[in-house]
C-alpha cells in the first residue's frame, strides 16, 4: 500500500504506506525522503550508519535524509516519508521543526515505544491521515502539513516524556544544542573551529564549552564526531579513498583526518576499510 500527495507549485512530496515503502533500501543508502517508521504488532530490523538496530512492536523512529538506512525485516508498518518542501520550509516552533529533537541526524535515531493508549491515538491520526490523502481540494495540502506537524508534535512530546533529558536541564540549553547541531550539519565539510561556529551563535567559545559540559558533551567532540561520521559512511558506502574523503570534509592534508579518525576509532581510515572489506 502506497499514497502520495505531490504539490506542483512548491514541489512538495509526501508519501505514506507500509514496509513496500522501504524495499529500495535493501543496500544502504541514504533516503532522498524525511522518513517516520512506526512498527505495530511484530520488531523491525534496521541498520542506519552500519549499526545494526532491532526495533521493538509498537515503536515510533526518525530517519533524516543524512543516514545511510538499511530495512532488513519487518511488515505492518506504517510509513510517513517527505521532502523538505513538504514540512521544512514552513516556520515551526523549534522543537518540531526539521532542526528539532527528532532530526538530529548526526549521531542517533530517536526511538519511542508506545503505550496502548499512545497507539490508539496515533491509529486515529492516521486514519485522518488516509482520509486527507483522498480529499482533493483548494486546501489539502494545507491540511496534510497540519497532520504532519500534529504527528510530529506528538512523537516529540512522547521523546521527551521518555528520555527525560529536556526536563533535567534548561531548555535554552537543549535549544543552543540543536542550533549548533544545525550549524554543524551545515558547515562540518568546510568549519571545524569552535570559535566560527560560536560567531554564528553569538556566543563566546567559553559560553558554548560550559553549556554544553552541563549536557555531557563539548563543541568540538559534536564537530568531530561528525566528521568522524561523514568518514565512516564514505569509507562504507563509496569506494572514494582516504584522500577523497579527506578532502571532502575539509582537510587538505590526509595525515589530519587520519590522526582524527585513529584518535576516535582506533584505526587510520585505511584501516577501517580493510577491516570492512574482511568483513564482507
Amino acid at each position: 500500500m502506497q499514497k502520495t500527495f505531490t504539490e506542483f507549485s512548491t514541489n512538495a512530496v509526501l508519501k505514506i504506506g507500509n514496509e513496500s515503502l522501504l524495499q529500495s533500501y535493501t543496500t544502504a543508502k541514504q533516503p532522498d525522503l524525511y522518513t517516520f517508521i512506526r512498527t505495530t504488532n511484530v520488531k523491525t530490523e534496521i541498520v542506519v550508519d552500519s549499526i545494526p538496530y532491532t526495533i521493538a512492536p509498537n515503536s515510533v523512529f526518525a530517519l533524516t535524509t543524512v543516514q545511510y538506512f538499511q530495512f532488513i525485516s519487518g511488515n505492518a508498518l506504517i510509513v510517513y516519508q517527505f521532502n523538505r518542501e513538504f514540512y521544512c520550509i514552513k516556520d515551526h516552533d523549534q522543537e518540531v521543526s526539521c532542526a528539532g529533537l527528532l532530526f538530529f541526524g548526526n549521531v542517533h535515531i530517536p526511538i519511542i515505544e508506545l503505550v496502548e493508549k499512545e497507539q490508539r491515538k496515533l491509529d486515529v491520526l492516521h486514519d485522518v491521515f488516509l482520509d486527507e490523502l483522498a480529499t482533493e481540494d483548494t486546501i489539502q495540502a494545507e491540511m496534510l502539513r497540519m497532520l504532519m506537524a500534529r504527528f510530529i508534535i506528538i512523537s516529540t512530546r512522547l521523546l521527551k516524556a521518555k528520555e527525560g533529558f529536556v526536563e533535567t536541564t534548561k531548555t535554552t540549553k537543549i535549544d543552543l544544542l540543536r542550533e549548533f547541531n544545525l550549524l554543524v550539519e551545515s558547515f562540518f565539510k568546510t568549519e571545524h573551529s569552535v570559535s566560527f561556529y560560536a560567531n554564528k551563535l553569538f556566543k563566546s567559545p567559553k559560553t558554548l564549552s560550559n553549556n554544553f559540559a552541563k549536557l555531557n558533551t563539548s563543541p568540538l567532540q559534536i564537530i568531530h564526531e561528525r566528521i568522524i561520521l561523514e568518514a565512516k559512511r564514505l569509507l562504507i558506502y563509496t569506494d572514494k579513498t582516504a584522500k577523497e574523503i579527506a578532502y571532502e570534509v575539509g582537510f587538505e592534508d590526509a595525515s589530519h583526518l587520519s590522526r582524527l579518525f585513529k584518535k576516535h576509532t582506533a584505526l587510520s581510515p585505511s584501516d577501517f576499510k580493510k577491516q570492512l572489506q574482511k568483513a564482507v
